[in-house]
């Protein structure tokens, strides 16, 4: 009999306990909504208001405009070559920690370089890059003295589109590291021995198993770092001060235009084409993460 009560006892506990678990989100749903949630409705609603603040679908003549599609374009071309250049980079990356111990101090080292370089950026970053490689720089200065080399022989990219490659890349790769290696740690020692004793070779193993196993890993992570590049604001605004070559640069100017109160209508269309964006690279994520948790289990 106490046997029965005290299971009896843990099961209700237990059963408690599964009931109210949804209350430990509740602080991280409460800073989500305040901080992100609400934003979001107001920025996007705004894009529905006229300047007296009534209804209208009005804003989205804004879409009619060229220069408008070619920011987009800019942003979507800058972010597929980050996002491609830095999982490839990433993924060698990957590759080479695997023949690294676990417990060695290179492993801890990229893990831990990796975690804060992902979130390097804005100001800190650019700075960064006008300090290294900027017009005045020591490298620019000394190449040029050293190699008769000038990086800005035709034009000062940095402050331009080109300029953002690098700064990008800088914590695009090392997002690549956090999100794609605990897919090649979950690589089975299992497939390479039974393939081998079917007679594969290495060659056969990654194509029919290693590389279809990894794939859906790979694009998900090719796909978040495409997100990343795209919502990515401050780095970009501290080095480009003139002009709106990419989307969030745009709804920049178009909040602290001087010429009317309509241009922070627009922001809001504007803010809304982005979400549409990265709702669907979202969702395309998560699809891959599904098949890719069919192997990883």
């Amino acid at each position: 009999m106490p046997n029965r009560k005290i299971h009896g006892s843990k099961e209700q506990w237990f059963s408690l306990k599964r009931k109210f678990a949804w209350l430990g989100l509740a602080p991280f749903s409460v800073y989500i909504l305040a901080f992100l949630g609400l934003p979001t409705v107001l920025a996007v609603g705004s894009g529905f208001r006229d300047g007296q603040g009534k209804f209208t679908l009005a804003n989205f003549s804004v879409y009619s405009n060229p220069a408008v599609w070619d920011t987009f374009g800019a942003s979507a071309g800058l972010s597929a070559l980050t996002a491609v250049v830095g999982a490839v980079a990433g993924a060698l990356v990957c590759w080479a920690l695997t023949g690294v111990n676990q417990d060695s101090a290179v492993r801890r080292m990229v893990d831990a370089a990796s975690s804060v370089l992902a979130q390097f950026g804005g100001v800190m970053l650019a700075f960064a890059f006008i300090a290294t490689t900027g017009a005045q720089s020591t490298l620019r200065l000394w190449m040029q003295e050293t190699l008769n080399f000038d990086i800005y022989a035709n034009g000062v990219w940095l402050y331009q589109l080109p300029g953002l490659i690098g700064p990008y890349l800088y914590f695009q790769i090392p997002l690549m590291v956090i999100t794609f290696f605990p897919a090649i740690e979950r690589l089975r020692p299992q497939w390479v021995e039974a393939s081998a004793t079917l007679g594969a070779n290495k060659f056969q193993y990654w194509r029919h198993i290693g590389f279809p196993v990894l794939a859906p890993s790979f694009l998900g992570a090719l796909l978040l770092l495409f997100a990343n590049s795209f919502s990515s604001y401050a780095t970009a605004a501290a080095l480009i001060s003139q002009g709106a070559q990419i989307v969030p640069l745009q709804i920049r100017a178009a909040l602290i235009g001087e010429t009317g109160a309509s241009n922070a209508n627009s922001a809001g269309v504007l803010a809304l084409g982005m979400i549409v964006v990265m709702a669907v690279a979202m969702v395309l994520y998560s699809a891959l993460m599904k098949r890719a948790a069919r192997w990883q289990q």
